[in-house]
């Protein structure tokens, strides 16, 4: 899939990003792979876990296992937890910055840092819902001039399919809290 056909949400991400020299080139598929801090690897593998737990809860519901569905609900969010903190001591505060907007494809963010269309950055995403870390390499496709400084564009060059599955969660995840508020922006007044 191209980057332009996964959509975009306006929408703050916690992200590290890191412009490489003008000129550097990608890692290649296993280096890429290879070069994942484990605690985004394993960010992968809790998020299918928690698929399975979903389907796990819904039969325990319908069979009228009502408790049981609630200790599975209560361990998931404890092993939820302690993985966000895991994968937080990855997080590199001279690096950081909040996406304006993100997708699957792509992101865009605030910089005053002087980029070139074409230069590549590693990327460290810190996501909420659900809760996981993706690692990848994206190109700066876009820069835009704005009051506070460069609005930035980054297409993801070198992810995981998983990872991009991470990021359509997040998105939908975010259009419907801003669909959510809408709705009660409307109807209070």
């Amino acid at each position: 899939m191209q980057q332009n056909e996964f959509f975009t949400v306006n929408g703050p991400l916690k992200a590290n990003i890191e412009p490489l020299a003008l000129g550097s080139t990608l890692p290649d598929l296993d280096q890429y792979i290879a070069e994942i801090p484990a605690p985004f690897m394993a960010s992968s593998e809790f998020s299918l876990l928690d698929q399975q737990n979903d389907a796990a809860k819904h039969e325990l519901n319908q069979h009228n296992l009502k408790h049981v569905a609630e200790l599975i609900e209560q361990q998931n969010s404890k092993l939820n937890l302690l993985l966000n903190y895991i994968i937080s001591q990855q997080d590199d505060p001279a690096q950081r910055h909040v996406t304006h907007s993100f997708g699957a494809g792509q992101l865009t963010y605030i910089t005053s840092e002087a980029l070139k269309v074409g230069q590549i950055a590693k990327v460290k995403l810190f996501l909420d819902h659900p809760p996981a870390g993706i690692y990848c390499y994206a190109e700066v496709t876009d820069i835009q001039n704005s009051e506070s400084g460069q609005l930035t564009t980054l297409s993801f060059v070198r992810i995981l399919e998983e990872h991009q599955d991470l990021l359509i969660k997040a998105a939908l995840y975010q259009q419907q809290k801003l669909l959510r508020q809408r709705s009660l922006d409307r109807d209070n007044q």
